[in-house]
């Protein structure tokens, strides 16, 4: 990976419809370079995905949470479970293995309260591993980025 591919991922990072021709011409290559290039960093995982970033509020979903989790026990079968559950909870918009005092840090986007209470019911009151969890409810969202360059 060279500068200019570190210039096409920067120009992708920010608006991933960039047709070959603009990337071009802001990096000073061929279009068909570009779109080697491009082709190069999908092929290889460099570029995970290519998706579309949705406003929470305009779709009713403006409660954002930030939950920590301590589970019970920790074995691999345990984390394995959970971990699972996680990433098949629509609401869970990020889940992270940590170290610290809490387990699992995840972002929670719902609708409103009653929505984030029915959560709580369902994956962590109705969880025997899950042993506590603390909330944080976001006040505004001041950046929210998946930015790497």
């Amino acid at each position: 990976m060279d500068d200019k591919d570190l210039e096409i991922l920067k120009l992708m990072q920010g608006n991933a419809r960039l047709t070959a021709e603009a990337l071009s011409a802001v990096v000073g290559l061929s279009p068909p370079a570009v779109q080697k290039r491009v082709k190069r960093l999908r092929d290889s995982g460099v570029i995970q995905s290519e998706i579309a970033v949705l406003s929470p509020a305009k779709l009713g979903r403006e409660m954002t949470v930030i939950v920590e989790v301590v589970l019970e026990r920790e074995s691999r079968m345990h984390l394995d479970a959970f971990k699972q559950r996680m990433r098949a909870a629509p609401e869970v918009q990020q889940c992270y293995y940590t170290t610290g005092e809490a387990d699992f840090i995840l972002i929670v986007v719902t609708k409103d309260v009653k929505e984030y209470e029915a959560f709580t019911q369902e994956y962590f009151f109705d969880e025997a591993n899950v042993s506590r969890f603390n909330t944080s409810v976001v006040m505004d969202r001041v950046k929210v980025s998946l930015d790497i360059l």
